[in-house]
């Protein structure tokens, strides 16, 4: 981050002069329950290393001017919903803005140079490091007093009002709690959370990218979500949270096989969160590996967002010797998370790259994850 601190801080003095403040949030990883934030459930997030470095000054006007430096772009635009911008990039800080005003916050316009370092389409959330850095920048800098969760919502209604994404919290909740060495438990539903120490020694955590993004048609996330809400409605509930696998059975006659097998997936995760953290605090990775495993085939057969590059990458990690992998994030392309033992990492990375190029014609990106802190004044 350091070296995106120098750059950021050059490049707004280049162009907007001197006096900005430096702001950062991390994107993030899940350690295992995935899909199940939108469905009231648990999700094991933690911060990682890599994240979104903002330099931000308020202006004196009501116009906010913002330099995406990795994209060398520049957009200017007002504070007003009508003012919303033309480039995509922008409406995650438009949007931002628009909704620390609707929680009747007075803010001003502002310039600001931005860069990130989370590799995009890999399923670590750079569009949330992007919301939670400028809404913890415009609550300090501005004075809002917004606590941490409010500021986290502010990002999911980003989101879901500016970016036509209708996303649990989870992304926005890791990247502004994020603490160094600990996972989060969230529950989804209630809102509380519990730090994890997450210390695997003799272990390491890495993601292996398949660079591959399908395009899908139509919106599989919102479809996903809809199956869900169907079976809950089903079953008399708000959310699929707290429901078994009785009580699905019991209800099969009543929904499509496409609905069971999402609702299936769901519950069966539910499970898996609450094993990992019983397992964390004994120290068990073993069993955090053979749940990972368990997630990604729930994912890839029963939730049906997984691809074959995925499939590959896991099979691979299990031939490996590989403690534990798992397609991570909404799917459909992107990473696996693996937990893996020091002794097998240098082995097992070779042999991922040197199949995968065989079969796909390129190698994975492999990053390395280190847990770290959330968004902060720098």
């Amino acid at each position: 981050m350091q070296h995106m601190q120098t750059k950021v801080g050059r490049a707004f003095e280049a162009r907007f002069g001197a006096g900005a403040t430096l702001f950062a949030s991390p994107g993030r990883i899940n350690l295992i329950g995935e899909h199940t934030d939108y469905n009231g459930g648990f999700v094991f997030p933690g911060a990682v290393d890599k994240g979104v470095v903002a330099a931000i000054r308020p202006n004196q006007s009501d116009r906010i001017r913002v330099v995406a430096l990795d994209l060398e772009e520049e957009a200017e635009f007002g504070l007003a919903e009508s003012d919303k911008p033309e480039a995509s990039w922008a409406h995650y800080i438009f949007g931002v803005a628009r909704e620390v005003q609707k929680r009747g916050h007075t803010i001003g316009g502002f310039d600001a140079v931005f860069s990130g370092n989370v590799p995009l389409g890999a399923g670590m959330s750079s569009s949330a490091a992007l919301e939670s850095t400028f809404a913890f920048a415009l609550n300090d800098l501005f004075g809002c007093g917004i606590d941490r969760f409010e500021l986290a919502r502010i990002g999911q209604s980003t989101e879901h009002n500016y970016c036509g994404v209708k996303c649990g919290i989870m992304d926005q909740f890791a990247s502004v709690f994020g603490k160094q060495g600990c996972l989060m438990r969230l529950d989804c539903r209630s809102m509380e959370f519990a730090y994890y120490p997450f210390d695997p020694k003799g272990y390491k955590l890495v993601l292996l990218d398949s660079r591959v993004k399908h395009q899908l048609t139509g919106s599989p996330y919102n479809d996903r979500r809809l199956s869900c809400e169907r079976v809950a409605k089903t079953l008399g509930q708000e959310f699929l949270r707290g429901a078994t696998m009785e009580q699905l059975e019991a209800v099969r006659a009543q929904i499509s096989e496409e609905d069971f097998k999402r609702a299936r997936y769901i519950i069966g995760e539910e499970r898996r969160v609450l094993t990992v953290c019983e397992a964390l605090e004994k120290g068990d990775y073993e069993t955090v590996g053979k749940m990972m495993y368990e997630t990604h085939w729930g994912m890839s057969k029963d939730y049906e967002v997984s691809c074959e590059e995925l499939d590959f990458l896991a099979e691979l990690a299990e031939a490996s010797g590989v403690t534990g992998s798992r397609i991570m994030g909404g799917g459909f392309g992107g990473c696996t998370i693996n937990l893996v033992k020091e002794e097998l990492y240098e082995p097992f990375i070779a042999r991922a790259k040197a199949e995968f190029h065989a079969r796909y014609g390129h190698e994975p990106m492999v990053y390395e994850v280190i847990i770290s802190d959330g968004s902060r004044r720098l």
